[in-house]
């Protein structure tokens, strides 16, 4: 063969094979960013029906808590607020004032009422404190008629001494709640409902 036509032949046949594998490569890279895109849209059925399932699962546990609420007795929740009360009633003092050398003048003591029935009463201890966190003084106080979902509050003596005061809750009733809690009346540990009051 004339050695003219060799080279050429060559390169001719390199640029044929190079096309070639250029095609392959290009059809392989489709073939990935598709079977890619496939498993994208995959992914995002999967993603969507687990969300549609999770959606399911809450609105099912919502009517489950709903039926349960409608089916619910009002012994039944009664019985819930006097086993929950620490998270519904909550005593607190009002933002009263000290003097310079101590005496504590503007005390109110308020009793909040976060659940669906009145309070009778609300007795309340109230430590006047030194400086040092010595009693100066103790009273008690008595919060009649606490409307539900409210608060109610009563104005407590000033004291010539003391920097600050400590609450201490007695004793709570409510006879709507058949509630009668007393911060000396034990609570049986295998007692599921220990503060109803005795024979109702």
């Amino acid at each position: 063969m004339n050695r003219h036509l060799v080279y050429p032949t060559i390169i001719v046949f390199l640029i044929i094979l190079f096309g070639v594998s250029y095609c392959q490569q290009q059809k392989r890279t489709r073939q990935v960013l598709s079977e890619n895109e496939r498993l994208v849209n995959e992914n995002r059925g999967l993603k969507k029906n687990l969300e549609l399932s999770s959606l399911t699962a809450q609105q099912i546990a919502d009517r489950k808590d709903m039926q349960q609420r409608v089916e619910g007795t009002f012994v039944d929740q009664r019985e819930y607020y006097r086993r929950n009360w620490k998270q519904f009633i909550a005593v607190n003092t009002s933002d009263y004032r000290t003097g310079l050398l101590g005496g504590i003048k503007d005390l109110k003591i308020q009793v909040r009422n976060q659940s669906d029935y009145p309070l009778d009463n609300v007795v309340v201890s109230v430590e006047y404190m030194r400086g040092n966190d010595n009693v100066f003084k103790t009273e008690q106080y008595t919060i009649n008629n606490i409307p539900a979902k409210g608060t109610q509050s009563v104005a407590a003596s000033n004291s010539r001494k003391g920097m600050k005061v400590k609450l201490k809750l007695i004793s709570i009733t409510s006879q709507a709640m058949n509630f009668c809690w007393a911060v000396n009346k034990p609570a049986p540990p295998d007692n599921p409902d220990p503060y109803r009051c005795a024979g109702k």
